[in-house]
């Protein structure tokens, strides 16, 4: 790994699940964060390092976010980064120095950062890359697959599709969010004016080029936990997506603070509740992963 890219020893604390910060490691795209989900090391590819999402999710742990889209994406630069990186987790001393014993394995490549990936106009590249740079490495797609972390608004462009389909033929797979089955719930949840309709849409052709999960998180608002109805409009979209097409849900709550103003207004579920409602999504024939 060169010089420039190793870090020195007592600048960084060890990994902790509760810090996902974007620039842990001085790089610009490159970020390495303690995945509950995963299970490891999940290596984070930030391809909105100017703070700007298409969405406002009130849970969003990112500062100073803006609405935007990611600027232009140096892939040169992304590969010196991520190529030196994994030279040093790989070969180097990086994992005894800042993981914990027991989590010192690479889970993942995961497309996720500051905003919407898939705004990049270079997001197809930026698969192809990834996807290189990990076979390169010879890291298995099996246990090393690259993910894709997507709010999924996009997905009705030529583009982002062929990125996603690249991705599938990859071995990859998509992290979908969705977090409500109304369309005041999305508003609320995700500061967009959406259908449910379009929501489902747009998860079924994403299942359709690659393996999809997705991504639901689930909180109190104002004291509030999620009431039946809106439990049952979410189960709603996920039908008419497909049931048959999707890979299964990731279930989370809020583990991480959020940045957002509406942050005072979010609070966390016990994972009994959590449960409760992973019990209502698997009567649906749907494997469930819940985090906490």
């Amino acid at each position: 790994m060169n010089s420039q890219h190793r870090i020195p020893p007592g600048t960084l604390d060890t990994l902790k699940v509760s810090r996902h910060d974007r620039d842990l490691v001085g790089l610009t795209y490159v970020y390495p964060v303690l995945s509950r989900r995963a299970g490891g090391v999940s290596i984070g590819i930030n391809l909105n390092p100017n703070n700007a999402c298409n969405w406002h999710c009130v849970y969003c742990q990112v500062p100073d976010l803006v609405r935007g889209k990611a600027p232009r994406i140096d892939l040169a630069l992304l590969e010196h980064e991520l190529s030196g990186f994994l030279a040093d987790l790989i070969h180097g001393d990086w994992m005894a120095r800042f993981v914990p014993e027991g989590a010192r394995v690479i889970r993942d490549l995961a497309f996720s950062g500051n905003g919407e990936p898939t705004s990049a106009e270079a997001f197809a590249d930026a698969v192809a890359l990834l996807l290189g740079i990990r076979d390169a490495f010879g890291l298995a797609a099996e246990s090393v697959p690259v993910r894709l972390i997507t709010n999924g608004s996009l997905m009705a462009q030529a583009r982002v599709q062929e990125g996603v389909r690249r991705l599938g033929e990859g071995g990859g797979e998509v992290w979908f969010k969705v977090d409500a089955g109304t369309a005041a719930g999305i508003e609320r949840i995700n500061g967009v004016t959406l259908d449910p309709d379009t929501v489902a849409r747009n998860l079924a052709r994403c299942a359709e080029l690659c393996p999809t999960w997705v991504q639901t998180c689930m909180f109190s608002w104002d004291g509030e936990a999620p009431t039946e109805a809106d439990i049952d409009a979410y189960l709603g979209v996920l039908e008419r997506a497909g049931i048959e097409r999707l890979a299964g849900v990731l279930l989370y709550g809020v583990a991480r603070p959020s940045r957002q103003p509406e942050a005072a207004r979010i609070s966390r579920l016990s994972a009994a509740e959590l449960e409760s409602i992973a019990a209502r999504i698997r009567q649906k024939g749907l494997t469930v992963r819940v985090s906490p």
